[in-house]
């Protein structure tokens, strides 16, 4: 099982601007406490050991909230000096994983996975690549991905109104270490548009489906829901 993990945490929340102030986006309060506390106690039930939270605006916020630890999870930063998107973030925080491979999470949203399946799988599959898949009734806010009956990645369908069901991507994966630096990939670049758009049919990505709770907070409407829904989380 893989015991590290990296959180994407380095966005400012435009879009939240105007109900979160002054707060990196993973850092919005819920209930009282930051978003990315949530996202640690996840981590933390599923016996996660090593979490490298990657941080750019407003890191001092993160940095001086958690520390170095947090309940059994050790805490590393991976600095953004300036904005990396996605895929620079996520290549800027492997230089700090120490195992063969690494969940990865995007810092605002909240996926209730069962991380051993994901892990099972990526073995089962033999791939360097697995994207968790989230099924929604209404895809319109997001996109979809569709895949073949191996469950490997056939194409990314961009966001449109009246999209009707199917899978999201849920802005959860895992990826091996070292494979990303096989390609031409720029140092600041979107994993979602530059590396999984684009590489999707020479490559072999896999999906895990599933049915999990799941909430993005990245729009204000989604993170009020966030308020009443995360009363109810168990860890």
């Amino acid at each position: 099982m893989i015991r590290e993990a990296i959180l994407l945490a380095g966005g400012q929340g435009t879009r939240l601007k105007q109900v979160v102030h002054d707060l990196p986006k993973s850092m919005a309060p819920i209930i009282g406490r930051p978003f990315l506390e949530y996202q640690l106690d996840y981590l933390d039930k599923w016996s996660i050991k090593r979490a490298i939270i990657s941080v750019g605006y407003k890191k001092e916020t993160i940095i001086s909230h958690f520390g170095e630890k947090y309940k059994s999870i050790e805490i590393v930063y991976a600095v953004e000096d300036e904005p990396l998107g996605t895929g620079g973030a996520v290549m800027n925080a492997f230089q700090f994983v120490e195992g063969p491979a690494a969940f990865i999470f995007n810092g605002d949203t909240y996926l209730d996975i069962n991380l051993k399946r994901v892990n099972d799988f990526r073995w089962i599959k033999e791939t360097d690549v697995v994207i968790v898949l989230r099924f929604e009734d209404d895809t319109s806010r997001f996109g979809s991905v569709t895949f073949d009956g191996s469950g490997r990645i056939t194409g990314f369908i961009e966001k449109q109104e009246n999209s009707g069901e199917g899978y999201i991507n849920g802005g959860a994966y895992l990826i091996n270490k070292g494979y990303l630096e096989k390609f031409d990939l720029p140092g600041k670049y979107s994993l979602e548009r530059d590396f999984f758009m684009n590489y999707f049919e020479q490559e072999e990505f896999y999906a895990m489906r599933c049915f999990s709770y799941f909430r993005d907070i990245g729009i204000p409407e989604d993170y009020l829901k966030a308020q009443d829904e995360f009363r109810t989380l168990i860890f």
